[in-house]
């Protein structure tokens, strides 16, 4: 076999890898279970065998993520209380994070997730004008909100669903502003979300 046909086949194989189980090291499906570990807010892809292992209870070591993705319509958030959170692109989930024993929110970045001081009382503002919050799962949901480009989107999602948009924005961004593929790839990101989403 030649050198160059030696590289076509490694580069074929590669790209055909077969992705597997962080546990039993199962092959496992594109479209997958995830657990997550709260102490390093690690995602691990799971077979469904292993995922039912963990029931998603508080204080194990590893969170079985739901599968929900819920479109929260009617959600309130005046344009002072985004203003107030100091989020730099529009872009931001919340979560309760138990190792640390609050809320914390994330947006993304180029450099992959940054954490955004959260006070406390903005929180307890935003339960109040929106009960649905109170219900999140700890570690494992989020709420996820768009405001790119004008855009008022609300969601209440599973955290592997804002990975996945920090993988998104870390993959597409270029320079300093981002470049439009990274606007274009958000902007389909949601229209995904939207479309597998529940009132």
């Amino acid at each position: 076999m030649t050198p160059t046909l030696r590289q076509f086949v490694r580069r074929r194989n590669v790209s055909a890898r077969q992705e597997h189980c962080d546990l039993c090291s199962s092959p496992i499906a594109a479209a997958h279970q995830h657990l997550f570990e709260p102490a390093t807010r690690r995602l691990m892809c799971t077979c469904d065998g292993c995922s039912i292992l963990f029931p998603g209870n508080a204080g194990t070591k590893y969170l079985r993520v739901p599968r929900r993705v819920r479109k929260l319509s009617d959600f309130a958030m005046s344009d002072a209380q985004w203003e107030s959170l100091y989020i730099p692109i529009g872009l931001a989930f919340f979560s309760y994070h138990s190792p640390a024993g609050r809320v914390v929110a994330m947006y993304p970045s180029p450099a992959g997730s940054t954490e955004s001081t959260l006070a406390l009382d903005s929180w307890a503002d935003l339960v109040e004008q929106n009960p649905v919050l109170s219900n999140l799962q700890p570690d494992v949901e989020a709420l996820l909100v768009n405001r790119v480009k004008g855009a008022r989107d609300y969601y209440l999602v599973p955290i592997d669903k804002c990975y996945e948009l920090v993988g998104t924005v870390r993959t597409h961004w270029r320079g300093l502003s981002g470049g439009s593929a990274v606007w274009d790839a958000i902007h389909r990101f949601f229209e995904n979300l939207a479309a597998v989403s529940h009132a």
